[in-house]
C-alpha cells in the first residue's frame, strides 16, 4: 500500500473537513491509503506547550510522516494570503529532511479555505508550493478535466482545491467543492504510484 500524507491545520474545522474528502479520493484508487495528520496550534507565550497528543481529532505530524510518505496533501487555512503559522512552523523544521533529499521526487498537491471569495485563496496555495519545491517534491494541481472546476460558485482552482467558508465560517463545503477534493485526492494517489514504480 502506499500510504499518501494529508498533513493539514485548521482552526474552524473547514480544512479539516477538506482533509477528508481530499483522503476519500486518495483511498479511491486501488493500493493507497490516506494518513490524516494535523499540527498543533502556535502559542504567542514562550512558556506554552502542547501536549504531544491531540485532544481530538488526527495524530500530530512527524518529520517521520513525511519521509515515509509517498506523497502528500497539504492543507491550511488562508491567513492574509499565506500558509498559516503553524504549519509553517512545521515545515520549517524539515531542513534535515531538505539535506538529505528525502521528498524529492514525491508528489504533493495544495489545499485552503478562506472566509471570504476573494480572500486570497491562490496566493496561499502558491505560498504552500514554495517549501515544497525546495524540498524537490513534483507539484500537482487539478486539472480542467474536473469538470466541478467550471461549475463551481464557491471555492476551487487549478492550483488546489479551496473552499469558501464565509464570514462565520458555517458555510458547508459545496458539491462542488467535494468533487474538486476527491480529483485532487485520487490524481495525488494515482501520481504516487507512478513515481514510486
Amino acid at each position: 500500500m502506499a500510504g499518501i500524507l494529508v498533513l493539514y491545520y485548521s482552526r474552524s474545522g473547514s480544512v479539516a473537513e477538506m482533509a477528508r474528502h481530499v483522503a476519500r479520493g486518495i483511498e479511491s484508487v486501488r493500493s493507497c491509503n490516506a494518513m490524516l495528520r494535523t499540527v498543533p496550534a502556535v502559542s504567542t507565550v514562550c512558556e506554552a506547550t502542547a501536549s504531544d497528543i491531540p485532544e481530538s481529532g488526527p495524530p500530530f505530524a512527524t518529520k517521520e510522516d513525511l519521509t515515509r510518505c509517498a506523497g502528500l496533501a497539504l492543507g491550511s487555512p488562508t491567513r492574509f494570503g499565506n500558509i498559516a503559522a503553524p504549519l509553517k512552523y512545521f515545515l520549517d523544521e524539515t531542513g534535515d529532511i531538505w539535506l538529505s533529499g528525502g521528498l524529492v521526487g514525491k508528489p504533493a498537491a495544495v489545499f485552503t479555505s478562506s472566509n471570504s471569495l476573494h480572500g486570497g485563496q491562490e496566493s496561499t496555495l502558491l505560498s504552500m508550493m514554495l517549501p515544497l519545491l525546495h524540498h524537490g517534491m513534483v507539484i500537482t494541481g487539478v486539472p480542467y478535466t474536473e469538470p466541478a472546476l467550471f461549475s463551481t460558485q464557491a471555492g476551487g482552482t487549478p492550483y488546489g482545491a479551496s473552499h469558501v467558508a464565509g464570514m462565520e465560517g458555517n458555510n458547508k463545503i459545496t458539491e462542488d467543492e467535494k468533487k474538486i477534493c476527491n480529483t485532487m485526492g485520487a490524481r495525488l494517489a494515482e501520481l504516487s504510484l507512478k513515481l514510486s514504480g
